[in-house]
Parts: C-alpha cells; structure tokens; sequence
C-alpha cells in the first residue's frame, strides 16, 4: 500500500513538472533511440538521459527543467559525467556546457533541424575522433622557495637588485618590488618554458594532437591536453612514467584520462542560424 502510494505521488509531481527544453551533452553516430538509465542527468528531472537520432546522427540530451545554467563546479561535473559514460560506447563530439534548445515544443524539430544541417560537420568531425581520446598532463614544481633561491642563485641582475633594496623602509621601495617582482616573474616564465619543451618533447610524437591550456599557478609548468590513438594510449602511459620516475624529486605529475575530447571538439549551438 504503502509502495502504491509512492508510486502514485511520484506520477503527480513528474505530471505537474513542466520542462523548458532538452538539455545537449553530445552528438554521436545513433540509428536509434538511446536510453542512458545508469547516469544522473544535470538538473533536477526524473527522466533518464536518451537520444534524439536523425539520419544516423543522434543528440544525447535530457529534459530540462531551466533554461539558463550558471556554471558551478556540481553542474559542470554533472555534464561531464553523462560524456564520460557516453563516451564508453561512442565516439562522441562534446557540446558546450549549459545548451538547451529554446523551448520543450520546438525541441524535436530544432533537434532534427540542427543534425540535418551540420551534418557534413559532424561527419566529419566523428570521423575525425574515432578510435581516440584525450588525455590530460599537468607538471607542477614541487618546491617554490626552493625555485625562488634558483633563479635567484641563476640571476645576476636580480641578486644585485635584491641586495640594493634589502634593508630599506617598504614605503621607500614600492616601485622597485613591483620591478623586481616583474624581474623575478620573467626568469620564472623562462624556466617554465625551457622545461616544459624539455619535458614535452618525447610526448610530442606520440600524439596525435597537443593543445597547450593556461598555466593557472607559478608553480605550475606546463598543462597540456593530447588527443591520442587509442592504440597509442599505453605507450604514452609509459612515458609519463618514466618521466615521473626520472623528475620525481622536482617536478610533480598529474595525469588524466582517458577522457572525451573536451579541449580539442567544442559544439556550439546557435538556434535559428543559418
């Protein structure tokens, strides 16, 4: 009785929820209809993550509750995790975080529409993607105050600037610490990159494509994502590890993947375009 109930209140809150549109995570190659039951959509619906196919493209997509997604760590791993699933069954070109189609009625339509006419691209694309994945490397020095007593230790320029202000009031010295500062943050840019062609180098050849991020810390050296043949993935493996094994004592690695290829295939939508 009790389960009967439940079950009841369940079917009446999912018939009063109205839904704004279908959310996008990817496209894939689909002659059918999809179901993706074993992964949370992003928002809050109770229907699972599905496909719409068109002439054997398809859409990955939920029902969407809003229109607009701010961009929040939850939501964005949410959007991840359903392309992470999707990708252990097809190779897939990602959508931009936060698509909705304009609204629930025009969704089947706008739907098709957009695989009909990008269809050549995507084509293209997914051929392009078959049979790879990303994976992401990040090196990081471990020890800035040691990198610090380095550059300086290597600079002549700057441990005579340094010398000529040590001792003096702050007050007196504000323009020559943002000069030293800026002195100090090109020989660290100057490291960085030396090391990082150094420690990217036998990476290189083994990728298929490289794509250099935004390096977000001084501590940070490099943060690069490859696109890989998958027949590929295990020798890369191995040489991280042996760079890892051989800069262990300097640099620290972060290694990732395999992922889908987030930094190398963005699907922007633009409803109505042309």
């Amino acid at each position: 009785m009790l389960r009967h109930l439940a079950s009841a209140k369940s079917r009446r809150c999912k018939a009063l929820m109205t839904y704004a549109g279908k959310y996008l995570y990817c496209i894939i190659r689909g002659p059918g209809e999809h179901i993706f039951d074993d992964i949370a959509p992003i928002g809050n619906t109770n229907n699972p993550v599905h496909t719409i196919s068109h002439n054997g493209l398809a859409v990955v997509v939920s029902d969407s509750a809003d229109r607009d997604y701010e961009t929040s760590r939850a939501r964005m791993l949410a959007h991840e995790r359903v392309q992470e699933r999707v990708m252990r069954d097809f190779p897939l070109l990602p959508v931009r975080f936060g698509t909705v189609t304009r609204d629930f009625a025009s969704a089947m339509p706008d739907l098709n529409q957009l695989l009909e006419t990008r269809s050549h691209e995507f084509d293209h694309l997914l051929a392009e993607m078959e049979g790879k994945v990303e994976l992401g490397l990040k090196a990081l020095w471990r020890d800035e105050k040691a990198l610090f007593e380095e550059i300086v230790a290597e600079n002549l320029a700057i441990r005579r600037f340094r010398n000529s202000v040590e001792g003096k009031p702050p007050q007196a010295i504000h323009f020559e610490k943002i000069h030293l500062g800026q002195m100090v943050k090109d020989a660290l840019d100057r490291k960085r990159r030396l090391e990082a062609t150094h420690l990217l180098a036998p990476l290189r050849s083994l990728a298929h494509s490289v794509k250099e991020n935004e390096v977000i810390l001084d501590r940070m050296v490099f943060n690069v994502a490859f696109l890989m043949d998958q027949a590929m993935e295990r020798e890369m493996d191995e040489a991280v590890k042996r760079l890892s094994d051989e800069w262990e004592n300097r640099i620290e690695l972060k290694y990732t993947g395999p992922n889908p290829p987030w930094n190398f295939v963005e699907i922007v939508v633009n409803w109505g375009a042309p």
